[in-house]
């Protein structure tokens, strides 16, 4: 432990210049990520999709980035974030090059699951920077970090432009070119983490591969990820389907969907930085009540049926009420997505980048699955809301697990069982 307070003194400006490089290549990161959102609609009409069909395009990269990041997080203990960080961003951004010279829906699947590796950048980003701060500011660089998803909205504002001026194979290749400066400037302008350097100074053994994932007996850590898979899954879901919603419900074209879909996606995202902080100040578990609290409410009124195959049912919920309530929703989504990555450093200091990578993963997962669900429940209901009465769903299993559990916890706690062992 010396040697690593020894090396964080000697880099004074380090964690702050870590701290924003790597949410500014996040955010780049996450713009490619969600690329889909807005020229899989232009490829839905080219090739002729299906809803599930789309869903599944949308979702390949979601797929990819949430796969890997449980070994981009291990990767990133292991070899470094700077390292790790700087090779997955120059990977995704030829992928991403490559996608503009895709043309049947195979390959742009297959192209889709390279773009993806771009989503995988969180995991790295959470395991270099936490090392940086001490435990009391871990929440709030984190949330900083995680506030790096308004690339989304990044997307959603220019790409349309974009997409109609020149096509969407030219938002591929700018996308593309994005990321590889950004890969560029954060390799010259960061160095190794505090943690990294100090085992490499020291010539410390790395931990076998194995023991990377004992943490993951943990029934917590499964707890904490089905948190994320609504908190993250849902906004990467919502994030990617709202544009065809907008489009499909309302009646807006691509340029209009793109502008309020934005206006989800900016709140779920800068407003990360601002959880991180109420999670340092109040405590995550606050926040995330609260968060489920909010989110079953804007979840059941957007759950209101909204179109019906053949027009059958009337569309109650107005676009005004719409864009409020998703913006609310986002909003506290945002919270919540911080409170649950501040648990993981203070839970386990010395797993972050498994642990980190697995709810990652499952957070990541949900933004691949929902969708798909999405689109398959509109198909088969006909109706668009029903998206909302899934998400209600999840919200409501993971507020009571959530509450059996903390009482459960208490209840142990009130008899003397030792801290270590109230991990549920």
């Amino acid at each position: 432990m010396s040697a690593l307070h020894q090396t964080q003194s000697t880099y004074k400006g380090a964690p702050g210049r870590a701290l924003w490089v790597s949410t500014g290549a996040f955010t780049v990161c996450f713009a490619i990520w969600t690329i889909f959102s807005i020229i899989g609609v232009r490829i839905k009409d080219e090739l002729g999709l299906s809803e599930a069909e789309f869903g599944l395009l949308i979702g390949m990269p979601i797929l990819t980035g949430s796969l890997v990041r449980i070994v981009l997080g291990i990767w990133t203990s292991r070899y470094g974030g700077r390292l790790v960080y700087t090779l997955t961003m120059l990977a995704a951004a030829l992928a991403t090059f490559l996608l503009a010279y895709a043309t049947t829906y195979p390959q742009m699947l297959l192209a889709g699951l390279g773009v993806g590796l771009a989503g995988g950048s969180f995991a790295v980003g959470v395991a270099y920077v936490s090392p940086f701060f001490p435990p009391e500011k871990q929440g709030t660089a984190l949330g900083i970090f995680g506030a790096g998803n308004v690339g989304a909205a990044v997307t959603k504002f220019l790409a349309p432009f974009v997409l109609v001026a020149f096509g969407w194979q030219a938002v591929a290749e700018v996308w593309a070119a994005a990321l590889l400066v950004t890969a560029v400037v954060f390799w010259f302008s960061t160095e190794d983490d505090p943690q990294f350097r100090a085992r490499r100074d020291v010539g410390a053994p790395r931990k076998s591969f194995l023991s990377e994932f004992e943490p993951l007996k943990n029934i917590q850590v499964w707890r904490f990820s089905l948190y994320y898979f609504f908190a993250f899954g849902g906004f990467v879901a919502l994030a990617l389907w709202l544009p065809r919603y907008l489009v499909g419900v309302y009646g807006f074209d691509i340029e209009t969907a793109g502008m309020i879909a934005a206006a989800y996606s900016i709140p779920g995202s800068i407003f990360r930085a601002y959880g991180g902080a109420l999670s340092d100040k109040l405590g995550a578990r606050r926040i995330m009540y609260a968060m489920f609290a909010v989110s079953a409410v804007a979840t059941a009124i957007l759950s209101i049926p909204a179109g019906a195959a053949g027009g059958a049912m009337p569309i109650l919920v107005t676009p005004i009420v719409f864009v409020v309530v998703t913006f609310v929703l986002g909003f506290v989504m945002s919270l919540g997505k911080a409170a649950v990555y501040k648990h993981i450093p203070v839970y386990y200091p010395s797993h972050v980048g498994a642990v980190g990578g697995i709810v990652g993963m499952m957070g990541g997962l949900g933004g691949f699955v929902l969708p798909i669900a999405f689109g398959f429940l509109k198909d088969v209901t006909g109706l668009w809301s029903s998206c909302f009465m899934l998400l209600f769903v999840i919200v409501a299993v993971s507020m009571v697990w959530m509450n059996v559990s903390i009482r459960q916890i208490k209840r142990e706690a009130d008899r003397g069982v030792p801290a270590g062992a109230l991990a549920r």
